[in-house]
């Protein structure tokens, strides 16, 4: 059945409405099944993102992973990643004393970022796309951080961008678009300068640019940005990884301050901090690979074909990838 756009932005929209009214109104556990089962549909059906999601986590577990194993990494990815909407969708109604009792900071290491800012310098925290970014958010505010300020990829239709930034606008961040209105970079470094907290996911160039890193033994497009505004402005990277623990909690591992290099110029220094982040966030990947949720494109082998063969590709050749090795299209 053809739908025309108007219709299916106006489905689309209506469908993340329904998220926000019924699934937090809903028993949770009754969700908790929905969300599960849903997962694992998607994940039976072998779309597109799962292809994407499973060449990346080629790159994780090793070339020669069999299909087994790597299909029932998929699996459970999946299942977190539709834990991580359900939690999205709960959390506008969550009481702060479980948002915050919800994430464990083992090491207390919000008291390295919160003396950085009392010094008057910004803090500025590289965060991949692991567990559950926006919860990680409303506890770094709860936890002293005062205001937080991030960027947001625009999506389409514009209504659910819209609702996913008055979201996230109520759990007390400021959101500024990725694309489509004032640059961001200038805004991001007057808050920085001014002693406040930048959070940024940049383990995926959400605007097709960004810069390559050495990431799981290739060549991967990160955005620079963390990196860049630190080197402007004088304020603090900090790497964050984080993970769905047994005990159901969010943990966070908060990274030393990766420091600015005394020497080279200003995109040699961006180079060397961004590669620190990568590889900081490839150990927390390494250690957790169910929790690395993308299912996109990074790796530069993918976004371009013409650079060499894909590693899931490569892998489907030696018979150790389910599938019919037909490569999916880019996934939004």
């Amino acid at each position: 059945m053809l739908v025309v756009p108007g219709v299916k932005d106006r489905i689309i929209d209506a469908g993340y409405g329904a998220g926000w009214r019924l699934v937090c109104r809903l028993p949770e556990s009754w969700m908790q099944r929905v969300f599960r089962l849903v997962a694992d549909v998607a994940w039976r059906r072998e779309g597109p993102r799962v292809q994407v999601l499973e060449a990346n986590l080629v790159r994780v577990l090793g070339a020669s992973v069999d299909g087994k194993t790597l299909r029932k990494t998929s699996r459970e990815v999946l299942r977190r990643y539709a834990r991580y909407w359900l939690e999205v969708f709960r959390l506008p109604v969550m009481p702060m004393d479980r948002l915050v009792g919800g994430v464990h900071d083992p090491g207390n290491r919000i008291k390295m970022i919160v003396d950085i800012m009392a010094s008057g310098r910004g803090v500025v925290v590289a965060l991949p796309h692991m567990g559950n970014w926006d919860q990680a958010g409303a506890w770094f505010i709860a936890q002293g951080a005062g205001s937080l300020t991030t960027v947001m990829e625009r999506l389409k239709p514009e209504a659910v961008y819209e609702r996913f930034v008055t979201f996230r606008e109520g759990l007390g961040m400021e959101v500024l678009p990725a694309s489509g209105g004032t640059r961001p970079f200038g805004i991001l470094a007057q808050r920085l300068r001014a002693g406040k907290f930048v959070a940024l996911p940049c383990d995926r160039a959400v605007t097709g640019s960004g810069i390559e890193v050495e990431f799981f033994g290739e060549r991967a497009k990160m955005i620079a940005g963390p990196a860049a505004l630190a080197v402007q402005t004088g304020a603090a990277l900090v790497p964050v990884v984080l993970w769905f623990a047994d005990d159901g909690r969010c943990v966070l591992e908060i990274g030393a301050e990766i420091e600015q290099p005394d020497a080279g110029t200003r995109p040699q220094k961006v180079a060397a901090m961004m590669q620190e982040v990568a590889s900081y966030f490839e150990q927390g990947i390494r250690e957790h690979p169910y929790d690395w949720l993308m299912l996109q494109k990074v790796f530069v082998a993918d976004l371009d074909p013409q650079r060499r063969p894909s590693a899931a590709a490569q892998a489907l050749g030696n018979g150790q990838l389910p599938g019919d090795g037909r490569p999916g299209p880019e996934a939004r």
